[in-house]
């Protein structure tokens, strides 16, 4: 096992890999930006270095300063949580070469899933179902045009470097194709530097739903069931929960399968994640696979009663798995509490909180790196906390969450919290009724 991991992410997340490597007795070292000085990560791990101001290129992506810090700390292996450099294949590489584990897939595997195009053809190999569109890169416009034609519109334009939404549009008819084409090409180039293109077949109304894997050196992979991350706005994630509503032991059994068999054709170590879309007629269609772990875990984990953080380093060292395919065993629910104003087009809320309340009970998890006097900085992405309940059913897991939003107290800063109380109490959620586009239709109102 580790003697000393550094984590090489910030707030919530590094706060949490913390707490599970304190439990493991291994020794944790934070690295913060000059914003972040006031962070809990940073006042619980046992050791901690500043590596830069606050911007994220001169801090938590500048790798230098990074493998610096594992150098003077003398840190063994690394863990870059999600986001920031967590699925950056050049730092995995690099964090081998000198001699410390990267908790996470290889180089290889980063790459492979990493770009849509080769994901793509992967899953195509391994069997795994996928989106009718183009089999590489588009050309150029002609090409997409004849494709958009032949596989029918509605089509989407995605960057082959994309994630979070970005370089993707939805083009309805082929007269919207050009201008759709330039403006996803130039979103892409700005934000990833490469403006290279695909287009698949738009599937309308569709499930976001994804399954949880694992995989260890041996070759052994096993997935621990399924989340619907289908509640989002503008391809962000706002909700999570286990079990989907919309989901059989049919459906789940073929897309648990399917979900193993993508993790094996890659030989695939660590936690990952493969994502699906699925139609109103439940066929299933790869989307991506994100090799990291990932925000909505704790719904996971609440469910199969499982560390997923502990698994993830246990099998970076070396040891196998020896469980099996889980099944949710209750009902979980994440709400992701942001620093954004829901009034004001989820505008982004920095500032000093003045007060900090989080909810409590049986069945209530707040995560969070956040407290009464803490300024949340305007650098970062805006999540401030993840409020997670669990229940044995699903009407009285969006009960308890109802008593938790409630109870749940934010002032100084604007927070998501209004919108979620609305959603929670809204019929056709309660009802299970929505899909990836529910809330283009959903109107915030006051009160909440």
């Amino acid at each position: 096992m580790f003697n000393k991991v550094l984590i090489a992410n910030r707030g919530e997340i590094a706060l949490r890999i913390i707490r599970t490597c304190k439990e493991m007795d291994i020794n944790t070292v934070a690295v913060y930006s000059t914003a972040d000085k006031d962070s809990l990560h940073v006042r619980f791990a046992d050791e901690a270095v500043c590596i830069g101001p606050a911007s994220s290129a001169e801090s938590y992506l500048n790798i230098p300063r990074i493998m610096a810090a594992v150098e003077i700390t003398n840190a063994d292996a690394v863990h870059p949580g999600y986001g920031f450099l967590a699925e950056n294949s050049g730092f995995a590489e690099i964090c081998t070469e000198y001699g410390v584990k990267f908790i996470g897939p290889s180089p290889e595997m980063i790459d492979m899933m990493g770009d849509k195009i080769t994901a793509k053809e992967t899953m195509v190999k391994a069997g795994v179902p996928v989106v009718p569109g183009s089999d590489g890169l588009l050309k150029d416009i002609n090409s997409g045009l004849k494709i958009a034609k032949d596989i029918g519109y509605p089509v989407i334009l995605k960057a082959t470097a994309g994630g979070g939404g970005k370089g993707m549009r939805i083009v309805h008819r082929p007269e919207e194709f050009e201008s759709q084409w330039n403006k996803a090409r130039q979103e892409a180039k700005a934000s990833f530097g490469n403006d290279g293109m695909y287009v698949e077949k738009y599937i309308e109304e569709p499930r976001h739903i994804e399954f949880q894997i694992i995989g260890d050196q041996k070759g052994k992979v096993i997935h621990l069931s399924e989340r619907d991350c289908s509640i989002q706005r503008r391809h962000q994630k706002l909700v999570e929960e286990c079990p989907s509503p919309f989901m059989d032991s049919r459906l789940r059994s073929k897309m648990g399968k399917a979900a193993v068999k993508a993790g094996k054709s890659i030989n695939y170590e660590g936690v990952g994640t493969v994502e699906f879309l699925v139609d109103k007629y439940k066929k299933f269609y790869f989307m991506e696979m994100n090799t990291r772990i990932q925000v909505e875990h704790p719904v996971t984990e609440e469910v199969i009663d499982h560390d997923l953080i502990k698994e993830q380093i246990k099998v970076a060292a070396g040891i196998p798995i020896t469980g099996k395919d889980y099944l949710p065993s209750m009902h979980a629910i994440e709400c992701r509490i942001n620093a954004e104003d829901p009034y004001n087009n989820f505008r982004p809320s920095p500032g000093k909180i003045t007060s900090f309340h989080s909810p409590k009970g049986h069945g209530v998890r707040v995560d969070t790196h956040v407290y009464a006097g803490y300024t949340v900085p305007p650098y970062y992405d805006s999540m401030i906390a993840k409020l997670i309940c669990r229940a044995q059913t699903r009407e009285e897991c969006i009960t308890k969450m109802e008593r938790a939003l409630d109870e749940f107290v934010v002032e100084g800063i604007k927070t998501t919290l209004p919108f979620h109380k609305q959603l929670m109490r809204d019929k056709s959620f309660r009802e299970g009724n929505f899909h990836t586009g529910f809330l283009d239709t959903f109107e915030l109102k006051p009160g909440y």
